[in-house]
């Protein structure tokens, strides 16, 4: 009886162990299918979140992009018709109307490079760049400081405030520049 006893003892330990082992499988099993499920969950999440920021992004671009095409249409009426470019004049003093012309298409070359900036097709060091040469214009330098009056309105922490001071920047570094490599001439902007 003591053999029986041992025996019926030992597959009672063996039965608990089997079930001890195959509880713990199925937990191990369901917590993984958790985990599992819950880092899919997070990845759709991102994705969506992700989506809806790139969606967002290209509605910003798009909408951007119609406002510059508009301004640009704008420019190039007053650009042809000197009774639309007097309503324009607010510069300091008196511009002829072939010098506010050439304002206005200063203008439109500065805001096509911001703007290209702003929807991504441009980083800030090539814009930098390309500021750097329409810096070589005299006439774009004189556009530059006949409009410096409109700049001090902008909020000081607006993107076009910090860009317009980048600009400042390099006018400025070009003109006491002691060389005629201005290629190299101001230090681009850390992006």
């Amino acid at each position: 009886m003591a053999t029986q006893i041992s025996w019926t003892w030992g597959v009672g330990s063996a039965a608990v162990a089997g079930l001890a082992f195959a509880t713990g499988t199925f937990a191990w099993h369901w917590t993984r299918q958790r985990r599992q499920a819950a880092c899919t969950a997070e990845r759709e999440r991102l994705a969506s979140e992700r989506d809806l920021a790139a969606t967002e992004a290209q509605r910003r671009n798009n909408a951007l992009t119609e406002q510059h095409r508009l301004h640009f249409d704008l420019l190039c009426k007053a650009m042809g018709d000197a009774t639309l470019a007097a309503v324009l004049d607010t510069y300091e003093g008196d511009v002829p109307p072939e010098r506010q012309r050439q304002f206005l298409f200063a203008n439109a070359l500065y805001i096509n490079a911001l703007h290209a900036h702003r929807i991504g097709a441009m980083t800030l060091g090539e814009l930098h760049g390309h500021l750097r040469v329409m810096c070589q214009n005299p006439l774009f330098r004189h556009y530059w400081d006949a409009t410096r009056h409109h700049r001090a309105s902008l909020d000081r922490s607006s993107e076009e405030a910090k860009l317009g001071r980048m600009m400042d920047r390099l006018d400025r570094e070009l003109q006491e520049a002691d060389t005629d490599e201005w290629w190299v001439v101001g230090e681009p902007p850390a992006e």
